[in-house]
């Protein structure tokens, strides 16, 4: 017969009440933004992913593989 595995931890009593009362404090705060410098940063680094090309492989190597 098979057994059911429970693999969430179930919170009760003054656990459960501190991790809600957590929750909503968190979920009032300002969430974080990134700078216009950060923005243009990680721009700048999505599109030269986007255009790297790895180097093509030369013919003494394809020869020897």
């Amino acid at each position: 017969m098979a057994m059911t595995i429970n693999s969430s931890p179930v919170l009760t009593g003054e656990s459960a009440r501190t991790f809600v009362e957590e929750a909503e404090r968190n979920g009032k705060l300002p969430t974080p933004s990134l700078s216009p410098e950060r923005e243009e940063q990680i721009a700048e680094f999505l599109r030269k992913s986007r255009e790297f090309i790895f180097p093509p492989k030369d013919k003494k190597n394809e020869l020897q593989s």
